[in-house]
């Protein structure tokens, strides 16, 4: 069993054949590492869900490139804005490492709910999950510290301090790469 269908299946809580029949939409692909999901200006036209890899979300502000996210197995990733309401994406997604995705264009998104009954409760579902990881990240970025959000994001994630770039991550927590390696190196 893949990731995911353990996702689908743990998550949504749905019958199998309503599984399947979500399963059979996605199609696996397959991104080196540099390669891009989504561009900065293009509109998005597919989700992804990583089976394997890690992929970095990140945009431009003036000159300066910001870390949104880094997505890895078990996670889905997409410009969503750019998916439901189709302006351009203002994020870019890379792949840091090759990745194994399984993706779902925007037709078999929306054939979903005629052929899942219970669709629109599990994309109600699933949206309310990416809303909330989205609010605690905010709640996280206003009111911790930055020696807060490192130890908070290490101690969930210490496996990405050696496979993605510490700029990266600085940018992430919304730090400067120096005061991350100076709470690196009180740890």
């Amino acid at each position: 069993m893949n990731e995911l269908e353990n996702y689908i299946k743990s998550f949504f809580g749905i019958e199998e054949n309503e599984a399947s029949k979500m399963l059979e939409m996605f199609k696996p692909v397959t991104l080196n590492k540099g390669d891009y999901f989504l561009k900065s200006g293009q509109q998005s036209k597919q989700l992804a869900f990583i089976q394997s890899g890690i992929i970095r979300e990140f945009l431009f502000i003036g000159d300066k490139e910001i870390t949104k996210w880094i997505a890895v197995k078990g996670y889905f990733v997409v410009d969503l804005g750019s998916f439901i309401q189709g302006h351009p994406s203002k994020s870019n997604f890379q792949a840091l490492t090759n990745c194994e995705i399984h993706v779902l264009d925007q037709q078999n998104y929306q054939n979903m709910e005629a052929l899942i009954p219970s669709w629109q409760k599990l994309e109600k579902l699933f949206m309310v999950k990416c809303f909330g990881l989205l609010e605690d990240r905010i709640v996280h970025q206003l009111s911790y510290s930055a020696e807060e959000r490192y130890q908070h994001f290490f101690k969930n994630n210490k496996a990405l301090f050696n496979q993605v770039p510490l700029q990266y991550l600085a940018s992430m927590l919304g730090m400067a790469p120096e005061t991350l390696s100076r709470l690196r190196k009180t740890r």
